[in-house]
C-alpha cells in the first residue's frame, strides 16, 4: 500500500503564505501540532492505469465497469485507458475534529479540518505526480482530470472509479450517499494514451468560487508537466 510521510505534506502547507487573519493563524499553527503530536495522518493512496476494454466513446468500458465521461476524450491522440487513483488522510483527522467540537475547542476543531483539506490538496498533487509516473513507464500521455460530481463525470460514478483503482486496499469506502469514507478522501480520473495534446479546461472552471478559492487547481497541462 504507497503512502507519503504525513511530514512532507506538513511541510509543504507550513511553507504556505497565512491565510487566515492572525488569530486564525495561531489555530492553525495549533492545528499543525496536533497533527503532529497525535499522528492524526495516515496519508494512502492507490493508483492504476486500466486499459479501455474497447475503442474510446463517451461511455468508457474498463474490467466490466463502465464510466461516462465524454469530457476525457481529446481533441487528438488516442485515449486507451484510463488513469484511475484514491488517496486518503485516513479516519483519525476527521475523529479528532469531532471531538474538538464536543469539547467546544471550536476554533481549533474549524482549523484542523482546514488544515486537513490542505493536506489532502497536497496529497492530491502527488498522487497526480505518481500517476504521470506510471503513465509513462507505459510510453502513455496523460491529459484531463474530472472527480465524480464534477461538471462532465456524474457523482454515480464514484462506485465504479473507487473499483478501478480498488479503493478497499487503503480502505477507502462509499456511503449511501455516495460521499468517500474517511471523509478526507479523494478520487480521481484523467485520461491517458498515445499523444494526448494539452487540454484548454479545469474541473474548477465552472466553479462559483473560484475567483476566490486559494487551493484552485493548477491547468491540467501544467499538472502534468
Amino acid at each position: 500500500m504507497p503512502r507519503l510521510p504525513t511530514s512532507s505534506l506538513l511541510r509543504e502547507i507550513a511553507a504556505q503564505e497565512p491565510w487566515q487573519p492572525e488569530g486564525w493563524e495561531r489555530c492553525r499553527r495549533a492545528a499543525i501540532e496536533l497533527v503532529e503530536q497525535e499522528a492524526l495522518v495516515e496519508a494512502a493512496f492507490s493508483v492504476r492505469i486500466v486499459d479501455l476494454d474497447e475503442p474510446a466513446a463517451d461511455s468508457m468500458r474498463l474490467e466490466g465497469e463502465v464510466l461516462y465521461a465524454p469530457k476525457l476524450l481529446p481533441e487528438a491522440g488516442e485515449l486507451t485507458a484510463l488513469a484511475c487513483a484514491v488517496a486518503t488522510l485516513g479516519p483519525r483527522l476527521e475523529q479528532r475534529v469531532a471531538s474538538l467540537f464536543a469539547a467546544r475547542q471550536a476554533s481549533v476543531a474549524i482549523a484542523l479540518d482546514q488544515v486537513g483539506n490542505r493536506l489532502l490538496y497536497s496529497l492530491s498533487r502527488h498522487v497526480q505526480d505518481r500517476m504521470l509516473v506510471a503513465a509513462r513507464r507505459r510510453g502513455l500521455t496523460m491529459a484531463g482530470e474530472l472527480r465524480p460530481g464534477d461538471p462532465g463525470l456524474s457523482l454515480q460514478a464514484q462506485g465504479p472509479l473507487l473499483r478501478l483503482a480498488r479503493a478497499a486496499s487503503i480502505g477507502v469506502s462509499l456511503t449511501v450517499g455516495l460521499a468517500l469514507y474517511p471523509l478526507k478522501s479523494i478520487s480521481m480520473v484523467l485520461g491517458a494514451g498515445i499523444d494526448l495534446p494539452p487540454v484548454h479546461w479545469s474541473r474548477c472552471d465552472e466553479c462559483r468560487s473560484r475567483s476566490t478559492c486559494t487551493m484552485v487547481e493548477r491547468p491540467a497541462e501544467a499538472a502534468l508537466a
